[in-house]
């Protein structure tokens, strides 16, 4: 199945309205009414910010228009939510709008498009635990879980200087990851490893 941005935004309202009855939890501080097109939460600037992604193992690919008139666009985090989902098992998890930010911001650094591959998004308990079976470099308490993190590479920019862009931000967490060619980036305390 292609998934086309009008699909991916109708299976991420279906499953904002499912996540609002259930009372699944959301990044402090971020509000998003199903189907909202207006702004869910004030931010900084009046800049409008657009992010492509593409999944790597889906295929899926979205172009989107995630802050603008000064606040995150909430059917836009539906969207991503969808194509971020942990492609094992289908579950999904709010995206914190500020990993968004931090990606915009580290292709602004490099002077390049904010094309991101996308190689892990959010990750279930159960996938979480799983790769934590197969490799000692996998954390138990992943912000990967959390919607929080996500493992990515640009096309024609060497991970080495992704990487090296994001630290001098000097904003979350950055994980070179040289063999496996990606780069870890989330939204914790500010810190770097290599893997």
């Amino acid at each position: 199945m292609i998934w086309t941005r009008r699909r991916l935004l109708a299976m991420g309202g279906a499953m904002a309205g499912m996540a609002a009855a259930s009372g699944w939890a959301k990044p402090s501080g971020w509000a998003k009414p199903a189907g909202a097109r207006e702004p869910v939460r004030a931010g900084t600037g009046g800049a409008v910010k657009r992010i492509s992604l593409k999944n790597l193992h889906t295929g899926e690919e979205l172009e989107s228009e995630f802050f603008r008139d000064g606040g995150y666009v909430g059917d836009s985090f539906a969207a991503i939510q969808v194509l971020l989902r942990d492609f094992r098992n289908g579950e999904q998890h709010a995206i914190d709008p500020k990993l968004m930010d931090y990606l915009f911001d580290v292709a602004q650094h490099l002077g390049v498009d904010p094309v991101f591959s996308v190689i892990s998004g959010f990750r279930s308990p159960q996938t979480n635990a799983l790769l934590r079976e197969r490799s000692s470099g996998v954390a138990r308490q992943s912000m990967h879980l959390e919607g929080r993190a996500i493992d990515v590479r640009i096309a024609g920019v060497d991970c080495a200087d992704l990487a090296g862009r994001a630290v001098d931000l000097t904003r979350g967490g950055v994980g070179y990851y040289r063999a496996s060619d990606f780069v870890h980036l989330d939204t914790g305390a500010f810190r770097t490893w290599k893997g």
